[in-house]
């Protein structure tokens, strides 16, 4: 019981740690497309309390800013 609640907390902690370590905070962008990505799926997580929405939203703010802003 008590690792159903922790473990997927836990996991998605990793996730995050793993995606931002080779973000580059002394280029260009200067990691605004991950903060303002990371930003957006959390907000959006807050608000609705819909994981899928917040993932799918996320990804395609982040290839949306990367692709065409960045």
């Amino acid at each position: 019981m008590y690792l159903g609640k922790v473990l997927p907390a836990a996991i998605i902690g990793m996730l995050v740690v793993y995606c931002l370590k080779d973000t580059e905070m002394l280029s260009a962008s200067f990691g605004a497309p991950e903060l303002i990505a990371g930003l957006l799926v959390v907000g959006l997580h807050a608000w609705k309390r819909n994981l899928l929405l917040s993932i799918l939203a996320g990804t395609i703010a982040y290839m949306f800013l990367t692709q065409l802003v960045f």
